[in-house]
């Protein structure tokens, strides 16, 4: 499972935790402007917008987890089991299958406005990228430098579009009823409550933080929805980028799953947060950090060759880099 946020200071930044059970020697890959996308079902791009993402380590192909275009354009897929249906062949429809989908969007559209426009000819399709993968059941967030988010759901009766006013995304259940769900933390503040339990109690406040009590602290999706919204909503930091990806971080840290405390059904395997990522979408640059390398790692999209037809590809930096100051 996984988690998307986007956050505003000056610019917008835009980002998610990867949380699973292995590693697909994921790494940085950037597609300049005349790679050759080649699709399933629908014409080939012979140019497009340039992209910068994490992707799954296959070569030849850029299977993007997620992105960000040079116009600042965001996207990042997520789990979303037991919702997700996708489609037959529909002739009046782009048929785009799910691995392409992110390749297709980023490449062709600029914005948020421009991205919606494509979605309404979207037919998602049920393609396999190979038999050996198996097919991502998957809802996606988007972005831009505008701030505003979208969330999008390949569900029964088609895809479904909705404003995303909280900058948020886990996985299930479906994105209105995770908003619904906030109602039950109305009340949560960054403030010590008053005492309204009973005039007749002196209650103390005994604690800095008492106005979060309440707020979930599990890693189900639905209580990881509620705290990162809570924790954006109130995020503090100065807007020099530093800060910004900073506190950027720490956002996604408040809901990041530690190795050990989510079983998977076998003896050996464990979900966690195999990377976060944060974009900066105003200047198309990268910034990541791996379970095993908090230290954070940064690829500009703009330092790039983004005339070429090859794809650049960065492995992820997993070792510990730990400064000794002795």
């Amino acid at each position: 499972m996984c988690t998307a946020s986007n956050y505003i200071t000056d610019k917008n930044y835009f980002g998610r935790n990867f949380d699973y059970e292995i590693s697909y020697n994921e790494r940085v890959t950037i597609t300049p402007r005349n790679y050759e996308f080649k699709f399933r079902k629908i014409d080939d791009i012979k140019s497009h917008y340039a992209i910068i993402g994490i992707a799954a380590g296959i070569d030849g192909y850029p299977l993007y987890y997620d992105a960000c275009n040079e116009k600042g354009l965001s996207i990042a897929g997520l789990n979303f089991p037991g919702n997700a249906v996708y489609k037959e062949i529909n002739d009046d429809m782009l048929n785009v299958a799910p691995f392409e989908l992110i390749p297709y969007i980023l490449g062709c559209a600029s914005n948020l406005d421009e991205a919606i426009g494509l979605f309404k000819k979207i037919n998602l399709v049920n393609i396999n990228f190979a038999e050996e993968l198996p097919l991502a059941t998957l809802h996606w967030m988007l972005s831009d430098p505008s701030g505003k988010c979208i969330v999008v759901e390949p569900l029964e009766e088609g895809l479904k579009i909705y404003d995303n006013p909280v900058g948020v995304l886990t996985n299930n259940p479906p994105f209105d009823k995770q908003l619904f769900s906030l109602n039950n933390f109305r009340s949560l503040s960054i403030k010590n409550p008053e005492n309204t339990f009973s005039k007749d109690f002196d209650l103390d406040e005994y604690s800095r933080g008492m106005g979060a009590i309440g707020l979930p602290g599990d890693l189900s999706s639905s209580s990881r929805f509620a705290k990162a919204a809570f924790t954006r909503a109130n995020s503090y930091t100065d807007s020099d980028e530093a800060s910004s990806v900073g506190q950027f971080f720490h956002i996604l840290g408040s809901v990041e799953q530690q190795n050990g405390c989510t079983f998977i059904d076998d003896p050996d395997l464990y979900e966690y947060t195999v990377y976060s990522s944060c974009y900066n979408t105003d200047e198309a640059r990268l910034y990541y950090r791996t379970y095993k390398n908090a230290q954070i790692t940064a690829v500009s999209l703009n330092n790039e060759d983004l005339d070429s037809d090859n794809l650049i590809n960065y492995p992820l930096i997993n070792e510990e880099q730990i400064n000794f100051i002795n």
